[in-house]
C-alpha cells in the first residue's frame, strides 16, 4: 500500500475532483442510458442529449480548474472548456446533416478531450487516483478515431457515442475512490 502525504491545497483539491467524479460518474452513466433509447436516430431527445454532454464536460472542467489553481496550472483546463465549449455549438449544427456529421464532431471532440484528460492525468500523478483517468484519456483518444471512421459505415448510429460515456464514467468512478487518501490527507 502506497501512503500519499497531502499538502491542504492537494487534500483540498482531492476533495473537490473526488466529488465531482462521482457526479461525472453518475451524470456518464445515466446520459448513456438514456441515449442507448434514441441512439438510432437524430430527434429531438438525441439532438438535446448530444449537446448537453460537451456542455456537462465544459462545467465540470470549469470546477475541476478552479479547484485546482492552488496545485499547479488549470491552462489545460482551460483548452477542454473552449473545446468542449465549440463542440456543443459544431454537435448542433452537426446534427442537421445527420448522423455521419455527428460522429465526425463527435470524434474530433473525443480525441482532443481525451489528449488533454490524459495529459492532466499525468500532471496530477502525485496527488493519486489519476491512473484511471490517464487510461481514460488514451482510450477516448482511440474512441474518437473510431467514431470518426464509423461516419463512413453504411448505417451509422450514435450506439457507439451512447456506450463511450459508460467506460469514461466507469474510469471517474474508480478515480473518486482512489482519490479518497489524497482527500483526506494522508
Amino acid at each position: 500500500m502506497r501512503t500519499i502525504a497531502a499538502s491542504p491545497d492537494v487534500s483540498g483539491t482531492a476533495s473537490t475532483l473526488r466529488r465531482l467524479y462521482f457526479v461525472r460518474f453518475a451524470f456518464a452513466i445515466v446520459w448513456a442510458l438514456v441515449m442507448f433509447t434514441t441512439a438510432s436516430n437524430l430527434g429531438p431527445l438525441a439532438v438535446a442529449l448530444l449537446v448537453l454532454y460537451p456542455l456537462f464536460d465544459v462545467a465540470a472542467a470549469v470546477v475541476d480548474a478552479r479547484a485546482s489553481r492552488t496545485t499547479g496550472s488549470p491552462a489545460l483546463l482551460y483548452v477542454n472548456i473552449a473545446v468542449s465549449l465549440i463542440t456543443a455549438i459544431g454537435v448542433a449544427i452537426a446534427c442537421a446533416s445527420g448522423i455521419p456529421a455527428v460522429l465526425r464532431v463527435w470524434g474530433a471532440w473525443a480525441v482532443v478531450a481525451g489528449l488533454v484528460q490524459l495529459i492532466v492525468g499525468v500532471t496530477r500523478r502525485k496527488m493519486g487516483g489519476q491512473w484511471p483517468m490517464i487510461i481514460s484519456g488514451g482510450i477516448s483518444v482511440f474512441a474518437g478515431a473510431s467514431f470518426i471512421a464509423g461516419a463512413s459505415a453504411a448505417s451509422p448510429t450514435l450506439i457507439n457515442a451512447a456506450g463511450y460515456a459508460i467506460p469514461g464514467g466507469i474510469f471517474f468512478l474508480i478515480s473518486a475512490f482512489r482519490l479518497g487518501r489524497a482527500a483526506k490527507g494522508n
